[in-house]
Formats: structure tokens, sequence, C-alpha cells
């Protein structure tokens, strides 16, 4: 029995390639989007070619637990000692761009200038948020997500200063868990998420919680 409504564009998340494939096509603008995150299912294009656009839908699911997420004691001492500033959506596009083009990704990144400009219109209508560290005033590093009701899809975090993008995520888990958020979506494990603790579960349970996430009423506020 399927956990969500049908989706307006897409197959049902279960029909999805062993490696999570469900299609190509589509379009970046808002409401293909929301009815993507809505249903398990996210653009993630291969290269720096947007078109025709990869959508996709893991299985298993990497998410974060707040009663699982780890920071390690000399990051928490980090944290609590304001070398670096954190603000929220004041830079979204920045951190996106830095997403982008920090270390070696530039040219070598599925964060294309039409993703760029897809999300940042989702940021601007308030579906789409930021976390940012700076340095001096310099923006050093930062993280950005989908919010739908109740579920944050983190997408990817940068840095340029050691440290910066891990206190940024350390800043914006809190201010998911004081929201109210209920799932926090990562798609894939990495080496970095699995230090702070990040899990996979089998896609029907990713979209078991998905569906009670989208019942609640939360706000990045």
């Amino acid at each position: 029995m399927p956990f969500l409504p049908p989706s307006q564009y897409f197959p049902p998340a279960e029909f999805a390639e062993p490696d999570g494939l469900i299609g190509f096509g589509g379009e970046l603008r808002p409401e293909w989007l929301l009815d993507a995150y809505s249903h398990g299912i996210f653009p993630w294009p291969l290269g720096d070619e947007c078109s025709p656009i990869p959508w996709w839908s893991p299985d298993p699911r990497a998410i974060f637990e707040y009663d699982r997420f780890h920071v390690p004691t000399r990051l928490r001492g980090l944290c609590r000692n304001g070398r670096f500033e954190i603000t929220f959506d004041q830079d979204f596009q920045g951190v996106m761009e830095g997403c982008a083009t920090s270390c070696d990704r530039k040219g070598n990144t599925w964060i294309t200038p039409e993703m760029i400009e897809a999300y940042t219109r989702l940021h601007r209508l308030g579906h789409a948020h930021s976390a940012e560290a700076r340095l001096n005033g310099e923006l050093v590093g930062g993280v950005y997500g989908v919010a739908v009701r109740g579920l944050f899809a983190a997408e990817s975090m940068f840095y340029r200063v050691n440290d910066a993008s891990k206190v940024a995520l350390v800043r914006l888990i809190e201010r998911l868990k004081e929201c109210g958020y209920s799932l926090i979506d990562i798609q894939q494990i990495t080496p970095n998420t699995a230090r702070f603790g990040a899990v996979e579960i089998p896609r029907d349970e990713y979209l078991r919680r998905l569906a009670s996430a989208l019942k609640l009423r939360v706000r990045f506020s």
C-alpha cells in the first residue's frame, strides 16, 4: 500500500531502477521540484549537463537522526568559541556557488548553473534554505537544502577554511530540531556524514517517514 498520494509528474519511487534512477526529462521549475521532494525523488545531473534531467530515489536512503547525530568533542568546542559567525538565509546563492566551485569541484559537479538558478528560485519562494559560516565577514563555508513541511533535504556543503562547513552543519541541525523538522534527508552517506552518525534506512521506511513529515506544518523561522 503506497504511503504517498500519486505524483503529478513522476512514477512511484518504488519503480526506480536498482541504482535509484527514476527516469530522465522534466523541468527544474518549482512545481516539479516540490512534487519530486514530496515523493522521495530528487534531480541529480550527471556531469555539467542538465538536460535531460535525471531523477533519483535511491534504496537505501541516508538520513540524520537527532538522537544519533554525533558532534566530536573538538568540533563542539569550536562551535562554542565563536570563531565562525553562523547565519541563516543571508547568502543562499553564495552557498550554492561555493558548493559548486570550492576545492576541485569547478567544472566537476552536478550543481550546474541551471541547478543554482532553480534552487535560488525555490529559496526566494521560501522552500530552500542555507546556513552560512563567515570568518572576518567573508563567506568561508555553508550548507543548503530544500524544506517541504516537516522534511529537510540537505543537498550539499562546502568550505574554504577547515571546519567551517562542519560548524554550519551543526548549527543547521540545531535549528531544524528547534523548528520541528522530523525528517532530515541526506540522500547518500559520505565519509564526512558518516562521522556525524548518518544512517541508512530502506526506501520503504524513508517513504513512510516522509508521509508523516509532510503532515507537519513547520517553518524555517
